[in-house]
């Protein structure tokens, strides 16, 4: 073999599980990497389309797994424990040489301790919500987990105090988040017009999220029609997501909103302000340089327990790693289309406050670290690997 590590007669199977839309995203290109320093590696788990176009083998799609919420979850339980059952049977029959798992702690927190109990490495990518909630899972991934790459700069301190060998890499996003077209090029490949206010609804990546959330920011898309005489709106839809489900809210509400598909990027950069779902997408927002209001929602129940169980003060990763109020964010009861219309009316209106958030996401894409997170991550994981007895 050309490559040094693995040996032909050691097992290249790994196993990668990513939840979310997210997970997907940064699974993919770590895919890609660890690949680019040995392509004998196979992977299989649970993962989207863009692990799937990575090379993965998908043993469940992450579009069924991916729930937001306490009380929402308990749908998708049976099929979410089935899935997990197989992962482990899998695990015990034929052990990979890693496991490897992406945030989406209350599936894979299992599986880790699971792979550990039958002696296989596990590398953790991407670090669970420690510092917000459920603060003991720390002490769960001490005891189980191998070595953890994060990927927000305030997490290292969060692992100081406990004995895993957890590093700030730097962030994924800081490749991915790119656009492909001049500005002019994407105005009329997504059959835009040049010169008039674009606003994009960025409803989230699930299916109960938009549900939730995107009727209410259609209606305020309404109310800025009125206000905003030129003014249009534009939906990147994530893979996830089933275009009739979105273009059927939308044709519900009876407001012009342009779709486009597969130049997510592209299509918010064109756009002077976002009303963003709180979640990875905020950041991708804040790497592009617009404008946003985040906004979040979930069932009465859970928000209720959530108050109870999350003790952060923001609830925006953008306000999260700036440590302070970057973005408005409009949670639960506040986030109406009333609410929504007036925090974008706001910004749009004062060009100072719209420089001053622009300045600060900036400063926030610095915070971030360098590039290549990805391949850091990879070469952490192969030497996971590589380092096994032969």
């Amino acid at each position: 073999m050309d490559n040094p590590g693995i040996m032909q007669s050691q097992n290249p199977d790994i196993m990668i599980i990513a939840g979310e839309a997210s997970g997907d995203l940064h699974g993919a290109a770590l895919v890609r990497a660890m690949r680019g320093i040995n392509p004998v590696l196979r992977f299989y788990g649970v993962g989207g389309e863009k692990m799937e176009e990575a090379g993965v083998r998908l043993i469940a799609h992450s579009s069924e797994m991916a729930v937001m919420g306490i009380t929402e979850v308990l749908p998708r339980l049976v099929f979410i424990l089935k899935v997990r059952r197989t992962l482990k049977g899998l695990l015990r029959k034929s052990p990979p040489a890693l496991l490897i798992l992406i945030d989406y702690p209350g599936f894979n927190l299992p599986l880790a301790r699971f792979a550990h109990e039958n002696g296989i490495r596990v590398f953790y990518y991407i670090s669970p919500k420690v510092w917000a909630w459920r603060k003991k899972r720390i002490y769960v991934l001490e005891r189980y987990v191998d070595r953890m790459a994060l990927i927000l700069p305030f997490e290292e301190a969060v692992y100081e105090g406990v004995n895993l060998d957890a590093r700030f890499i730097g962030n994924p996003l800081l490749d991915t988040v790119k656009r492909k077209y001049p500005r002019g090029e994407a105005v009329k490949k997504f059959g835009l017009q040049d010169g008039v206010t674009t606003i994009a609804l960025l409803p989230g990546s699930r299916k109960g999220e938009v549900t939730r959330l995107l009727p209410a920011m259609l209606e305020a898309a309404a109310i800025l029609k009125e206000r905003i005489p030129a003014v249009q709106f534009v939906l990147p839809l994530a893979q996830t997501l089933p275009y009739d489900l979105v273009r059927g809210l939308i044709d519900r509400q009876g407001v012009d909103v342009r779709i486009t598909q597969g130049d997510g990027y592209d299509t918010v950069g064109l756009a002077d302000i976002a009303i963003v779902a709180s979640g990875t997408a905020t950041l991708e927002t804040a790497l592009l340089g617009v404008p946003m209001v985040i906004v979040y929602k979930v069932s009465p129940l859970s928000y209720c327990i959530g108050r109870a169980i999350v003790h952060v003060d923001h609830i925006g990763l953008v306000n999260l790693i700036a440590g302070r109020r970057v973005a408005p964010e409009l949670v639960q009861g506040e986030a109406t289309p009333e609410r929504m219309a007036d925090e974008v009316n706001g910004i749009l209106a004062s060009r100072a406050r719209t420089d001053a958030m622009k300045r600060d996401l900036l400063e926030v894409g610095t915070m971030l670290g360098d590039p290549g997170a990805s391949q850091r991550a990879a070469q952490i994981a192969y030497e996971m690997i590589s380092s096994l007895d032969v």
